[in-house]
């Protein structure tokens, strides 16, 4: 029971771990770009990951090695589409409409009509964050966002699959492996890492801890004790957290209009966590 009861709580600290790397590398992105960033998260990650935990990659099967390279697959697209996103739009608005895919993910899998309703909510608060009126509106910027969101919803099905037949330790340090591997060659055609100094370094080993090795950790664990749909609409708080560090680390604002739609994403979050533990007790 106790290890059930820390699943949110490690749900949650991994989202201020993410949305906190998140602004340290959106620092990055002047001068080793987004694919230059991105890859010093997923290879760092990597390296530490397997350093510390150590897989048994002799004893996986063959079904392993499947999930793993999947989930790793999810993770490079995630994360790679993602920053390319904010360095076109605001961390907030940019994690809002990348929740689109989890949404949808928890729509696919509610089985009751409470759940739908908590859903649509959050659904109405995308929708609202979105500058519609703006004619300053990147395009590009929100497809990607939106692009990310769908592969945010596939690592969160194959996480939770990974996690079920294997130590969720040894599934991030191989998932993140793959994610390495599918990142490298962007980042050989890209060549803006090749601008790499000490400080820059430093930099993105923070942002590798903070965004990918610490949190990914954390996820799996409490993809382990919550079932998809709880863990993707707790996942909501996402984009509070993003605009706050926004604002914080980055000095981006958003509207009054802005910051409701959020308000509504984080009551759909609340709504869903308690009537589910409600109904489990």
């Amino acid at each position: 029971m106790k290890k059930s009861n820390l699943a949110i709580p490690a749900t949650l600290l991994a989202i201020v771990c993410v949305q906190g790397g998140a602004s340290i590398a959106k620092q990055l992105f002047p001068a080793i770009g987004a694919i230059g960033t991105v890859t010093l998260r997923i290879v760092l990650s990597a390296i530490l990951l397997t350093l510390i935990n150590r897989p048994k990659f002799l004893q996986f099967t063959s079904q392993k090695w499947k999930y793993c390279a999947m989930y790793g697959i999810g993770l490079a697209a995630m994360n790679l589409i993602f920053y390319m996103a904010i360095q076109r739009i605001p961390l907030g608005l940019a994690v809002t409409v990348e929740f689109a895919g989890p949404l949808f993910l928890a729509l696919a899998l509610s089985r009751k009509l409470l759940d739908v309703v908590w859903a649509l909510l959050a659904c109405v608060g995308i929708l609202l964050i979105v500058p519609w009126k703006s004619d300053h509106i990147d395009l590009v910027g929100l497809g990607l966002a939106f692009l990310a969101g769908i592969f945010w919803a596939l690592y969160i099905v194959m996480g939770g699959k990974v996690s079920k037949i294997m130590d969720g330790k040894d599934a991030v340090t191989t998932g993140m492996l793959f994610a390495s591997l599918v990142i490298i060659p962007f980042t050989i055609w890209d060549g803006a890492v090749f601008n790499l100094t000490p400080t820059i370094f430093m930099k993105g080993l923070g942002v590798a801890i903070l965004s990918s090795a610490l949190p990914f950790s954390l996820e799996m664990m409490a993809l382990k004790k919550l079932p998809a749909k709880t863990f993707s609409i707790l996942m909501s708080l996402e984009p509070a957290f993003a605009a706050l560090s926004g604002l914080v680390f980055l000095a981006e604002e958003l509207t009054f209009l802005q910051w409701i739609s959020i308000a509504c994403v984080i009551a759909a979050s609340i709504g869903t966590t308690i009537f589910s533990r409600i109904s489990h007790e």
